[in-house]
């Protein structure tokens, strides 16, 4: 596929699954054997999936806000901006606070027959930890 229709898989993904928070629409963007370059979540889209029902379940007014996509060939990265209200429980065992989150998150997606199959992510962890509790606030 070309980079811009894997743009497109990318884009309809993050439209389904992080702003709708639509983790049965998984199986039309996501191969079973998914990679995951991230300590936190599991390997396959079973993984994917049971990160994010607990990240939904603790905010459960996530969203993912697309700043900036650029594609080169099977890989899509995006450049967005995570907010939403920490009221739940579930996010690697803290308890809710009542806070809300905004910070960034570069994500790269590598796809093969138009579908997701790897990915890694880069994400400002400092700002998200301290806004729901876990780390102190430094002036």
């Amino acid at each position: 596929m070309s980079a811009e229709k894997n743009k497109k898989v990318v884009q309809e993904f993050y439209e389904e699954v992080f702003r709708k928070r639509d983790l049965a629409a998984i199986d039309r963007f996501m191969h079973d054997n998914y990679i995951q370059h991230n300590p936190d979540a599991d390997q396959g889209k079973i993984g994917f999936v049971q990160f994010h029902v607990g990240f939904f379940r603790a905010i459960p007014d996530f969203c993912a806000n697309i700043n900036q996509m650029v594609a080169e060939g099977d890989l899509v990265f995006v450049y967005n901006t995570i907010t939403g209200t920490h009221t739940g429980a579930g996010f690697l065992g803290y308890p809710p606070t009542g806070n809300k989150v905004n910070f960034d998150v570069v994500d790269m997606f590598r796809l093969r027959d138009g579908r997701l199959c790897e990915h890694w992510d880069v994400a400002d962890t400092r700002a998200l930890f301290t806004q729901v509790g876990a780390l102190k606030k430094t002036d």
